[in-house]
Parts: structure tokens; C-alpha cells; sequence
């Protein structure tokens, strides 16, 4: 699984748990017992991978898939092109390499301005703003600030921009964009991305910039400030433009 690029592991698990499933048909099983077998499969496949997300997107893609054939057996079977359709647009396929779409949880940033205070008419950055979540916390944190978004999906930096029009939304590469004229990065990534965010961070930001992190640490870095959540979330704020921060 790990020599495949993903979402390929995630296409090959869901073929694999469909044909358990017809293979046990065939052979007389029921269908509810078929059913179980498959998505017993899914699911040990699902622990070949390390990411939680993942884990669950390889585990639900029977049960759900599944779901929908039972409840539209009697629809056309182009229509099956319209939920891969929109997925592709909301979700290009360069953007899987990154963190899937999980929104910045309400409330998650209120504390942040006592962590990394900054002065007023300050450029914030939301690296990978997805829907806007995190620029509505970062605006109700820093209300004063001037705040900005980039996203890769088209689709979702459009909708991001109807429902912050007070921030300035761009749709394009996170890694591309210069970090230089921001005082806070805000980023909600996964663990296999935070030594590549740390090291254009220590690259591009200014020593008294900040990068602040929700749910996910730098491995070997010390931070500014941790601040405990709830439901188990955690916020990371760091300082990687100082003089004493060194890239991994």
C-alpha cells in the first residue's frame, strides 16, 4: 500500500471489498452476511495505513458506496458521474497530497491573540483556508487584522470568499506563495506535511512572525505556547523566523 500513490490504496481497498462481495453472492451467501464480510475486509485494509483520516475514508468506502446503490437502484447510471464530478472539483487531485478537508473547529482560535499578540492592521495568512472556518476564527481572534486566504480548490476558495468577503481570498499553491509580508501563518495540516510547513516557515517568515499549528506539532521543534482544547484538540504556536530556530 505505501509503494501507491494515494487515493489509489483508497480505489484498490473499495475494488477489492466490492468484489468480496459479489465473489460471496455468487457462492450463496446471503446478502446481509455478504455485506458484513466485505466491510470486515474494508476494514483490514483500512490498518495498513497510518493516517487516521485515511483509515477512515478506506474503511467507510464499502459501507457507505453500499448504502447509496441500495437506496438508488432504480436511478440512471450517469448520475453516478455527478458525485465524482463535484468531488473532483471541490477536491483537485494535486490537493491529495496534502490534508484533506477538515474545517478549524468554532472557538478553537479565541485564546490566540494572548498567545501571539500582534499590533493592529496585522497580515494574517490561512494556509489552505478550505471553506473559510479558519478565517472566521482568525477574524473573531484578531478582529483588527488584515487577513488572508489561499486554497487550491477552486470551488472551495469561491465559497470561502462569499462567506468572508472581509478577507482576501487567493486560489493557488500554499508552497508557492511567499510567507514573507505575513506576521501569523495559521495552518490545519496532518503530521506528514509539518516538516515541510516548518521549513518554508524558518525560510520565508520574519523573526518575529508566528506559525501557529491546530491539532499537529513540529517533531524536534520547541514551541512558543501550547494551549489544550477540547474534544482533543491542541494549538502549537511557534516562532520559526528567530534566530534560534533550525529546520529539521
Amino acid at each position: 500500500m505505501h509503494l501507491l500513490r494515494w487515493p489509489l490504496p483508497a480505489l484498490l481497498s473499495w475494488a477489492a471489498a466490492w468484489a468480496s462481495f459479489t465473489g460471496l453472492m455468487a457462492a450463496g451467501l446471503t446478502i446481509g452476511p455478504a455485506m458484513s464480510a466485505s466491510a470486515l475486509l474494508g476494514a483490514g485494509l483500512a490498518l495498513l495505513h497510518q493516517a487516521r483520516w485515511r483509515r477512515l475514508i478506506v474503511a467507510l468506502g464499502f459501507p457507505l458506496s453500499m448504502l447509496v446503490v441500495l437506496r438508488s437502484a432504480a436511478l440512471p447510471a450517469w448520475t453516478w458521474l455527478l458525485p465524482l464530478a463535484l468531488l473532483a472539483l471541490a477536491y483537485p487531485r494535486r490537493t491529495w497530497s496534502d490534508a484533506p478537508w477538515f474545517p478549524t473547529p468554532q472557538g478553537a482560535l479565541t485564546a490566540l491573540r494572548k498567545l501571539a499578540p500582534l499590533p493592529a492592521n496585522a497580515a494574517i495568512l490561512d494556509a489552505g483556508c478550505g471553506l473559510g472556518h479558519g478565517l472566521r476564527e482568525l477574524h473573531r481572534a484578531y478582529p483588527d487584522a488584515r487577513i488572508e486566504g489561499i486554497e487550491w480548490s477552486g470551488l472551495l476558495a469561491s465559497l470561502a470568499a462569499m462567506r468572508c468577503r472581509w478577507a482576501k481570498i487567493h486560489r493557488g499553491d500554499m508552497w508557492a506563495q511567499d510567507w514573507s509580508p505575513f506576521a501569523l501563518v495559521y495552518v490545519f495540516q496532518r503530521p506528514e506535511t509539518m516538516g515541510r510547513v516548518w521549513s518554508k516557515a524558518c525560510r520565508e517568515l520574519p523573526p518575529t512572525a508566528y506559525l501557529v499549528s491546530l491539532d499537529f506539532e513540529i517533531s524536534g521543534q520547541a514551541p512558543l505556547a501550547t494551549l489544550a482544547l477540547g474534544r482533543g484538540h491542541s494549538l502549537w504556536v511557534y516562532r520559526p523566523g528567530s534566530p534560534t530556530s533550525e529546520s529539521p
